[in-house]
């Protein structure tokens, strides 16, 4: 049993190396895929690639994380650890912030300053020489280029879907820190209910995404191809969408090792570490909802 005067070390681990592989593979898998749609040809390879690296990054994490839950539950953790666990919690969701603020950058950086420049302000040298007739305006439906980037037809209205999809996910917010405070006071079932209807909103937060992107992309012409509008928006409502994957995956998972019993209203950070990202999903798509789709 661990006390405060000792500190866990945990026996020697394969699971680094195996992660390791699995995310090279994966993003090898990625990158092999992109060259070879961009060359037109077959992406067969590739494709397999980051099957074979995603099912060991899967693989991974149910070992992994397998092997902290019994190390948990042996309690073999002391306090010290669980304020290790917090801080490690902490800096994945500061390296997260991080990574869409490279995203909401590249799409500030494209809007207020590329696009503008291409359009003649400035010394107006960039305009006349390269495209004359073309004026910057915010969607850019019509690309400098467009017999190489066809701009999208129109972009997605954001007091449909988007402003449905964003109470959801307000809600959802809501539901885990009803749930978080059920656990505090010990309310078992009531916790099942509200984390299984926060992965229920996670989940119909992802069927209506998905409805939006076949929409765009089959009758809107708002594709990945469409110019730095269509890549933006795609790069950031893709990769936020994949976080919202995994943060449902998360709570999920947290859900039921619940119902085996493994948290109590004392000792429960893995709930509270899905609970921190869950609202951290949520905080990013707010941003999103405004910066992407309104303004």
């Amino acid at each position: 049993m661990a006390t405060q005067q000792s500190y866990y070390v945990p026996e020697q681990s394969k699971w680094p190396i195996i992660a390791t592989i699995g995310l090279f593979t994966t993003l090898v898998g990625v990158g092999t895929v992109l060259m070879n749609n961009s060359k037109g040809t077959d992406p067969t390879t590739g494709w397999w690639m980051f099957g074979i690296g995603f099912t060991i990054m899967v693989y991974m994490l149910f070992g992994w994380f397998g092997n902290v839950a019994k190390e948990s539950m042996a309690g073999l953790y002391s306090a010290q650890m669980d304020r290790s666990f917090r801080w490690g919690m902490s800096w994945f969701i500061f390296s997260e912030v991080m990574f869409f603020s490279a995203f909401f950058g590249a799409l500030f950086y494209a809007r207020f300053l590329a696009v503008p420049w291409l359009a003649g302000e400035g010394d107006g040298v960039m305009n006349t020489l390269l495209w004359p007739d073309f004026e910057g305006t915010w969607p850019l439906l019509q690309n400098p280029d467009p017999t190489k980037f066809p701009g999208p037809q129109e972009v997605i209205d954001p007091w449909h879907i988007p402003l449905l999809n964003t109470l959801l996910l307000l809600t959802s917010s809501v539901t885990i820190t009803i749930a978080h405070h059920k656990i505090k006071t010990d309310e078992r079932s009531k916790v099942k209910l509200w984390m299984a209807i926060t992965v229920l909103l996670g989940a119909t937060f992802l069927g209506f995404q998905i409805y939006e992107y076949i929409h765009a992309y089959h009758e809107l012409n708002l594709t990945l191809a469409s110019g730095i509008y269509g890549t933006t928006f795609f790069m950031l409502t893709g990769f936020h969408g994949m976080h919202v994957t995994l943060g449902a995956i998360i709570i999920f998972v947290i859900l039921m090792r619940y119902m085996k019993g493994h948290f109590s209203a004392k000792q429960h950070f893995g709930f509270e570490a899905a609970a921190w990202y869950w609202h951290f999903v949520d905080v990013v798509w707010v941003c999103l909802f405004v910066f992407v789709y309104i303004l």
